[in-house]
């Protein structure tokens, strides 16, 4: 039965280690890819399409898994979809060929993507329980628990193989989703809407609810464009462009994600006092100023300012375009956001590399201002 505030405080607690679980063990991943492409004896391009396997898994289960919270609930699916990418994660360094590897790949996406449409959906379900604009703390915990296994994976890159890496990945993962889960289950989380109870009959959907979710998804495109963007050419820009060196290139997607992790923190303190929509309006506008400054400043100094900028501006974009989603829509609505905002994730590296082979580096960064602004317009005219 939906529990009282106690009940609903340990959910937050538990749904949130699920989001920095996530982010953890997908960071914990991605730093061990070099490793992995040397035992694979991949090219860059081979690489790149078994890759394409993580991507490819999270796009098709996204919908999929909106279906199955709506059929069995967003808490089970979400200790499933757990217990998959925490087993998955281990896999890669089993496999000894790129083909092998990429259908590795597809099933951690596919576990990836689940997950991420089933914990936000069911957080969605505790914002509107507890009456407080939290979604941006659960992303902050995402973001915190990527920096985290970031560094710790740098740190014992050199004394742990992929395989002992990552399976102790899979170990804490699964002790994380052990205790985190039996709070999940224990204690039901009050849902506004009956029709979105588990094995209830959808709500009717009309063509305003499902615009406005298409609106909320091309937000949460716009930001997830430049996050991608950042992680896959920032430091490559500070390196090439403006002359900096290894350490300091590094460290300009360290300030970009610190400054997003800082701004996920303090964004329900900024949505109770601003609003939604002026909260997107606030946001879009401070990461399109950072960004310019970011991708044009000719110092080195004045561009990690403005990546710190556009981490700051770009944190809560992504939370209220998935709360409002499923505030309207249910897991459904969670789903098509999250596809739409992983598309962006998609588009934004190799958008940036064509751009930049006609123009520049710097020209083509751009375009994460331009779309940080398309976002800003979108939620001045979508009050």
């Amino acid at each position: 039965m939906p529990g009282g505030p106690l009940a609903l405080t340990r959910l937050r607690i538990a749904l949130t280690a699920f989001f920095a679980m996530d982010g953890f063990v997908f960071a914990g991943w991605v730093v061990r890819i070099p490793d992995i492409k040397h035992q694979t004896h991949a090219s860059v391009g081979a690489l790149g399409l078994a890759l394409l396997g993580v991507s490819a898994g999270a796009v098709i289960t996204m919908t999929l898994t909106g279906r199955l919270c709506r059929r069995y609930g967003s808490r089970p699916v979400t200790i499933v979809c757990a217990v998959l990418l925490c087993l998955s994660v281990a896999l890669p360094p089993l496999t000894h060929s790129v083909a092998a590897l990429g259908a590795v790949l597809l099933v951690f996406g596919a576990a990836y993507g689940g997950l991420n449409v089933a914990f936000n959906s069911a957080a969605v379900d505790l914002v509107a329980a507890l009456r407080r604009p939290i979604m941006p703390t659960f992303h902050a915990a995402f973001s915190l628990g990527g920096m985290i296994g970031a560094g710790l994976g740098g740190l014992v890159a050199g004394s742990l193989s992929p395989t002992r890496h990552l399976l102790a990945l899979t170990v804490i993962g699964l002790l994380v989703t052990a205790v985190a889960g039996r709070t999940l289950l224990r204690h039901d989380i009050p849902v506004p809407h009956s029709e979105d109870r588990p094995g209830a009959a959808p709500r009717r959907r009309d063509g305003r609810t499902r615009r406005m979710v298409l609106v909320f998804g091309l937000i949460a495109l716009c930001t997830a464009y430049g996050e991608g963007a950042m992680a896959d050419w920032g430091a490559l820009h500070l390196r090439q462009d403006l002359g900096a060196s290894a350490g300091v290139a590094a460290a300009g997607y360290t300030c970009f994600a610190l400054a997003m992790t800082v701004g996920r923190a303090t964004g329900t303190t900024l949505l109770e006092r601003l609003g939604r929509s002026r909260t997107v309006v606030f946001g879009g506008s401070t990461a399109a100023a950072g960004m310019l400054l970011g991708s044009l400043a000719p110092w080195v100094w004045a561009a990690l300012l403005g990546f710190a900028i556009t981490g700051l501006g770009l944190a809560n974009l992504f939370p209220v375009a998935v709360e409002r989603a499923g505030a309207l829509a249910g897991p459904s609505g969670v789903a098509t956001a999250s596809t739409l905002g992983y598309g962006g994730m998609l588009l934004g590296p190799p958008a940036i590399g064509f751009v930049a082979d006609w123009t520049s580096l710097p020209t083509a960064l751009t375009s994460v201002a331009a779309l940080a602004a398309v976002a800003t317009l979108i939620g001045a005219t979508s009050r």
